[in-house]
């Protein structure tokens, strides 16, 4: 169905690559063939390039390049660079060819399959024309006095509550309390911070962003800056697509979206479990989990990452880290276990409010298959939603309450999201796409609907299956 898609796309970019054109011409139909991690060729600005033997070394993840296998990667490769000539220039060596410009593999497509894609054309030229905008208003450029003071301000609740802990601690439990918060609050903080620093949303080089990024993750969070950058960028490349998406899939606990849902019946009825798992009750199950996932998963895969991949920057940049917290709550506590229990409850505090923030955008959106002809913006606006402006959202969700135009523009400078909203919001009405906004409140609650609905259909597939036996 996608054959001609790619090329009805990727003909009308009108943003080929300015070097000479290579002579050899590649139909879409010999590109789909290559769409495997071991045969692995995409297309970037018309020129098709085999990045089989590079994906291995790609700074974002081999991941990110195999989702495209056998696709035009031309705007997402857009959306995460910053850096085209250097790219560019490295490139050059995979590049193999350039789709040739009188390919016939549209005239396969079926007539409504043809009319979406023409409407995603559309699209295509329309933000692009958004894009260009925003770099004329100069929304690509950051404030570094804001990235100051928002650094400053975690270091300072990660200071003051282990301040607290160190003069009050022993003396007083609602000191341990307000310690922790404040530890809590250091954290999460510095999620947000990391999250933009491992966009490269500050600084023009993406190896200086990988600094700072460094430092947050860390120095502040004891966690691996590779391993975060591994797992985002495939969510970002796909977000909400099945298989792809390490955001949805959300196995053996949850199931999300409406297609999901039966599949897993399917599978549950072929592994013949009665009694299965009842996913009926999982909206009661994700608030449990939520505050879980740090502490019980997270906390281990991401040192299990830096180990397996020999990432010892990565490692050496967590110990000061454990060091500094050990320090600290044993001088308090004076007791091993006291420690590993505050520190649990610091995890269990950032754990709930990264996935209640993070789900609400995402998993009460449409979660689906991959489908190779979509827009840049109809992938991402239709597997996210935004939440209402102020001064508070903006704090406690680090300015994901914008996710719709972080999604489109990733490298954009969180601080200026709100500004490029009523162009995105504009090219939306024009073309039809739901654009989704609620406030902080309801995104909340939406979760716990969107769960619901998807255990129903899981529950109404499965006993379908099962009487049919």
């Amino acid at each position: 169905m996608g054959k001609g898609a790619n090329n009805l796309l990727s003909a009308d970019l009108n943003n080929l690559a300015t070097e000479p054109l290579p002579k050899t011409l590649i139909s879409w139909d010999e590109v789909k063939k290559h769409n495997t991690k071991d045969n692995c060729w995409i297309v970037v600005n018309n020129f098709v390039y085999n990045v089989t033997s590079f994906k291995k070394n790609h700074p974002g993840g081999a991941k990110i390049i195999e989702f495209y296998a056998g696709q035009d990667a031309t705007e997402v490769f857009n959306a995460f660079h910053k850096d085209f000539d250097r790219v560019f220039k490295f490139a050059k060596c995979y590049k193999i060819g350039q789709i040739d410009p009188n390919d016939k593999s549209n005239e396969k497509l079926s007539p409504d399959v043809k009319e979406k894609v023409e409407k995603e054309i559309a699209i295509r030229k329309d933000f692009k024309d958004v894009k260009e905008a925003a770099e004329k208003m100069g929304l690509f450029k950051p404030s570094y006095t804001f990235y100051f003071l928002h650094g400053i301000h975690i270091v300072l609740f990660q200071m003051l509550g282990y301040y607290i802990l160190l003069n009050y601690g022993s003396k007083s439990w609602a000191a341990v309390l307000l310690a922790l918060a404040c530890n809590v609050i250091a954290e999460a903080q510095a999620g947000w911070a990391q999250h933009d620093y491992g966009h490269s949303s500050m600084l023009s080089k993406p190896k200086h962003n990988n600094y700072v990024h460094l430092f947050f993750m860390g120095f502040i969070k004891g966690a691996s800056a590779d391993w975060w950058t591994y797992m985002h960028n495939m969510h970002h490349a796909k977000p909400n697509v099945i298989e792809k998406d390490p955001d949805v899939r959300l196995e053996p606990f949850f199931v999300v979206g409406t297609v999901e849902p039966r599949r897993r019946a399917e599978k549950n009825v072929k592994q013949k479990k009665k009694n299965y798992y009842p996913f009926t009750i999982q909206q009661y199950l994700f608030p449990i989990a939520a505050p879980l996932l740090f502490p019980l998963l997270f906390q281990w895969t991401t040192i299990r990452h830096a180990i397996r991949r020999n990432k010892y920057l990565d490692l050496v940049s967590m110990v000061p880290m454990y060091i500094l917290h050990f320090w600290v709550t044993y001088a308090t506590f004076q007791s091993v276990l006291k420690c590993a229990v505050y520190f649990f409850f610091v995890r269990l505090f950032e754990s709930a409010w990264f996935t209640w923030v993070s789900q609400c955008n995402h998993i009460v959106m449409d979660v689906h298959d991959d489908v190779d002809y979509d827009s840049w913006l109809h992938l991402q606006i239709k597997a996210t939603c935004n939440i209402e402006k102020s001064w508070f959202n903006d704090w406690y969700t680090g300015h994901l309450n914008f996710q719709i135009e972080h999604h489109l523009f990733p490298t954009m400078p969180r601080h200026n999201l709100y500004k490029i909203q009523p162009l995105v919001k504009s090219l939306c009405e024009k073309h039809g796409v739901s654009y989704v906004i609620k406030p902080l409140w309801r995104a909340f609650y939406d979760i716990l609907l969107s769960l619901k609905k998807s255990g129903q259909l899981w529950k109404e597939a499965y006993d379908e299956l099962i009487s049919s036996l």
